[in-house]
């Protein structure tokens, strides 16, 4: 599951904000709303290995020991449905996936021990952080399979771009065209800062280069 040495080279210059624009501009879905960065000046990219979780019933389960088959350089996306009153996330996974080469965690839930992974220097991106342990309240039921989070369809493999401004992600099949109308997008909004500074009012500027268009949906046809 190794990502391309092209796709992480052209994502280490784009944004979340301008990825997730060119996701409006081609009619997709991938902005991942309520998940946030654990600290800031973090950044990651990489494929997706997703993970779910569900209530424990009388039948048991445990957290799952997945992370023994996560490949370096993917994210791992865990959805626990948006639960923020146990955690599904802590120290001992943050410094096991850091020594590995992991690229990141992706919580859609809660995390802990975040002075631990803050020493570690690994990227978390959750709903919330808190202490109270997923033991005996959740269970892993099922890795490497489709997840669906705030209406966002996510396949293992799919890429994820996070960075401050939270996380988004992006089917692999449509990677490159999603990557090249980010660019394209930060190019224009550079040249309308450009303009600006060349004495040209914003309204000037955004017209001449078309900003008030740029992220609107567009015809397929």
């Amino acid at each position: 599951m190794s990502i391309p040495t092209a796709v992480s080279n052209l994502a280490a210059d784009l944004s979340t904000a301008s990825v997730s624009d060119a996701l409006d501009s081609l009619g997709l879905t991938g902005s991942l709303h309520g998940i946030g960065a654990l600290r800031q000046g973090q950044r990651t990219v990489g494929p997706l290995f997703t993970v779910i979780y569900e209530p424990v019933d009388s039948a048991g389960g445990t957290v799952g020991d997945f992370l023994d088959d996560v490949p370096a350089g993917a994210v791992i996306l865990i959805d626990n449905a948006g639960r923020t009153d146990c955690t599904v996330w802590g120290g001992i996974m943050s410094q096991t996936a850091h020594a590995r080469g992991i690229a990141g965690t992706v919580v859609n839930g809660a995390c802990r021990d975040v002075a631990v992974a803050t020493a570690a220097d690994y990227p978390i991106w959750s709903v919330s952080r808190f202490m109270r342990t997923g033991k005996d309240r959740v269970r892993a039921a099922a890795v490497q399979t489709a997840v669906t989070i705030d209406g966002v369809l996510i396949h293992p493999g799919d890429i994820l771009v996070a960075d401050d401004d939270g996380a988004v992600a992006v089917p692999a099949a449509r990677w490159d065209e999603v990557a090249g109308m980010a660019q394209r997008i930060d190019r224009v909004e550079e040249a309308i800062v450009e303009a600006v500074r060349g004495g040209a009012t914003l309204a000037q500027a955004r017209a001449r280069h078309g900003y008030h268009s740029l992220q609107t949906r567009k015809d397929p046809s």
